[in-house]
């Protein structure tokens, strides 16, 4: 298993919105539902920060992300630029191997 793991700042005015996309039954986590190697999203919100987030996604491997990411391309480009205007900054802190 992997997990791969998003940071964000959201926009103060947009948190509602942003919570409700990005938790674990949010519009992400159901496009991603569509397959089988996907096993579930968590959102953590830092206790310090309102507006700063994480994502941490669970696929069976990052083989599996990738493939599913090229054959939903236009509907993942689609996603992630409505979802753009919700934060100031967004990274990918990285791919982790579960041990």
């Amino acid at each position: 298993m992997v997990q791969i793991i998003w940071e964000y700042s959201v926009h103060p005015a947009r948190l509602e919105q942003f919570i409700s996309i990005y938790d674990s039954r949010g519009d992400w986590s159901k496009f991603f539902q569509r397959s089988s190697h996907f096993h579930g999203t968590t959102l953590l919100r830092h206790t310090d920060h309102s507006n700063r987030f994480l994502t941490i996604d669970l696929w069976d491997d990052h083989a599996s992300f990738t493939a599913f990411k090229h054959q939903n391309e236009t509907e993942y480009t689609s996603l992630d630029l409505r979802c753009e205007e919700l934060t100031s900054e967004e990274e990918c802190i990285g791919t982790f191997v579960t041990l």
